[in-house]
């Protein structure tokens, strides 16, 4: 291949699989269940505030009504993460595909992997990056450039200001010709901690000129935590959530309705600031500082006051950050789902905390709200609608746009122990107005079980759901009226996640089971759903006691078409596999040497990361980079991160 040229993308394997529909079945499933296990479905909608002082009020009273003796429902600080309780909601998900020739013709490199992003024209941030010029990726808080033709390091920039504490601080990377955005989350500060039992972090973006030596343009932090962020064009959007600055007493005496009303003092005093997120942005020696506006912030319908939504929007071709221009949201969201048109924001409504502190709401309060953006154009981000869905997602995975609709997979219910009732459905909204409204549901799947993963082919979709067993339902969406089950498969284990290959064939990576549901190590399937009534497994890998950051985090995955090369962190390594047409077989190992390792043990340092650059894998790890010839495994060069 020549420079400039990339390697062929999986796109060909999601048309065939999406020409299914034309000879799918329509086995009915079994008959739905009316929506009567879940809340009842308030659509909602964003209404701007008329002033600050309307602001103030409104705001007030949602807290007022929704905060109980322990606070808001789902607060980290007290109570845990929210998302794990959940079941992993805004977990993240690398595939060998190629990008589009670079628009603006510049030197895009030697055929090479790209992210492993859920849509087309949507870039997700990673913890590498590579254009096939160089790579890009930031360990112990150092950002590092490397040349992979001469495997050298090129470029180097310290990215933690001397604070110690960022170097354990995971960074993420996205790229655009020779500008990177560092994505990372600042940790509170110890004063911030102690006055507060809330959540007193912040993010911090930060634009890195490549060119050259690395040079930091400018930075941009603001109060709360990235949900996620999308690349689209030249625009960088980030999601951010911030819970309302709301310090309550220690809930350590009196009685509940006491606490409550404690709280309720607290909020009445509170000033609208308490739920607009400061912000400061720098451009070489300027600082300038600023808080999200009234003007900028609206609400849903329906809203609890216990945290505020902001996207923000940045052009990565400029020499500064700016402002962000932001968008403002009085609601909560835990999972970003993107295209190259829309920007979605979902997450399970909050409840009031009116007793004893649960992990998880009951099946009646399991309730996703959904907020959909346009983001066609450069700048800020257009609302253009919301609605909600009974039920939890899983992931982003759990939601798809395709021909004018949004598909929701979600699970409903409780499904831990003995007594486990529970189940879940896939539903197709499309945009009334500002409004997503319900066109057709297929329910009852996994009963007794909830979603572990979801795939998106055209009008076909993958739901694996699982308690003891693991059924691969196939469904058809063709008709959004009247979506169907048109075929089942179970196995024992389960896949967390799904990847469509060439031949209508879909690779599982998760965990193999036994007949009582007791997982036992990491398992690989090739599944053959070239026919949707009868989906098929014709080969399983199996590693007992293993598992893979692949299993959560589809970013980790590593899949080469031309070759059927698959790379997964494994434990502490990288196991390199091929996928043949009806095969799975091993080829080698690839591990890391302690060398420069912070928290070193016996397992030595994880490998996070897979990438491709020209025909040479490339692994990364916090102890450094490894070229390997992936035909072998065998070791071409080691860069140490010095």
């Amino acid at each position: 291949m020549t420079r400039g040229t990339k390697l062929a993308m999986t796109g060909g394997s999601l048309v065939a699989l999406a020409l299914l529909a034309g000879s799918m079945s329509v086995t009915r499933p079994a008959p739905n269940r009316p929506e009567t296990a879940a809340a009842p479905m308030v659509p909602v909608g964003l209404v701007s505030f008329d002033s600050c002082a309307d602001a103030l009020t409104e705001l007030r009273a949602a807290a007022t009504a929704s905060v109980g003796p322990y606070g808001f429902a789902g607060e980290a600080g007290l109570f845990g993460d929210r998302t794990a309780a959940i079941g992993g909601a805004g977990s993240k998900a690398r595939t060998f595909a190629g990008a589009p020739a670079d628009p603006a013709g510049r030197d895009t490199g030697a055929a090479h992997s790209t992210t492993n992003n859920h849509e087309a024209g949507a870039d997700e941030p990673d913890l590498v990056k590579t254009d096939g010029r160089r790579i890009v990726a930031v360990t112990g808080g150092v950002l590092r450039v490397v040349d992979p033709a001469s495997h050298r390091v090129t470029g180097r920039l310290d990215l933690t200001g001397g604070r110690e504490e960022l170097r354990w601080q995971e960074h993420r990377l996205l790229l655009l010709g020779d500008r990177a955005l560092v994505l990372r989350e600042d940790p509170p500060r110890p004063a911030d901690a102690l006055r507060s039992i809330r959540r007193a972090g912040a993010t911090r973006l930060l634009l890195v000129d490549l060119v050259g030596r690395p040079l930091l343009l400018g930075t941009y932090r603001i109060q709360g935590s990235t949900v996620d962020a999308r690349l689209t064009g030249d625009t960088a959007r980030v999601a951010v959530r911030a819970s309302a600055r709301l310090t309550f007493p220690l809930a350590s005496e009196g009685t509940d309705p006491v606490r409550t009303e404690r709280n309720r003092e607290v909020i009445a005093r509170a000033g609208v600031e308490a739920w607009l997120p400061e912000y400061e942005w720098t451009a070489g020696a300027e600082r300038h500082t600023g808080r999200v506006g009234c003007d900028r912030l609206s609400r849903p319908d329906r809203m609890t006051g216990s945290s505020t939504l902001t996207v923000l929007s940045f052009d990565l071709t400029s020499d500064r950050l700016g402002d962000g221009d932001p968008v403002a949201v009085a609601a909560d969201a835990d999972t970003v789902y993107g295209t190259a048109t829309s920007l979605y924001l979902a997450g399970q409504r909050p409840t009031p905390i009116t007793g004893t502190p649960r992990w998880r709401p009951s099946a009646t309060e399991q309730v996703t709200d959904i907020y959909q953006f346009d983001t066609a154009a450069p700048g800020r981000p257009r609302f253009l609608a919301a609605g909600s869905v009974p039920g939890w997602l899983i992931n982003q995975y759990a939601l798809s746009e395709w021909a004018g609709h949004l598909r929701v997979a979600t699970t409903t219910g409780e499904f831990q122990g003995e007594g486990t009732i529970s189940e879940s459905a896939v539903r197709v909204l499309r945009r009334d107005g500002g409004t997503l409204v319900p066109t057709g549901v297929v329910d009852g799947l996994g009963r007794g079980e909830r979603i572990y993963s979801v795939r998106y082919l055209g009008p076909v979709a993958y739901v694996v759901t699982f308690r003891q067993t693991d059924p691969l339902y196939a469904l058809n969406l063709a008709d959004p009226a009247a979506p169907v089950v048109t075929g089942e498969l179970k196995i024992t284990g389960y896949s967390a996640y799904l990847h469509p290959l060439p031949g209508q064939r879909l690779l599982g990576v998760g965990q193999e089971a036994d007949r009582q549901g007791r997982i036992k190590g990491l398992q690989v399937s090739l599944f053959d759903v070239r026919d949707p009534g009868r989906p098929d497994r014709l080969d399983q890998w199996h590693l007992p006691g293993g598992w893979s950051h692949a299993e959560h985090d589809p970013h980790a995955f590593l899949y080469r078409p031309d070759t059927g090369l698959v790379a997964l962190p494994v434990d502490a390594g990288v196991r390199l596999l091929r996928v043949g047409d009806d095969t799975i077989s091993e080829i080698g190992e690839v591990t890391h040497p302690f060398r420069n390792v912070r928290n070193r043990s016996q397992w030595g340092p994880q490998v996070r990361r897979s990438l491709v650059v020209g025909d040479v894998l490339w692994t990364v790890s916090e102890a450094g980079l490894r070229a390997t010839e992936p035909d072998s495994a065998r070791s071409l060069a080691w860069i140490a991160a010095t």
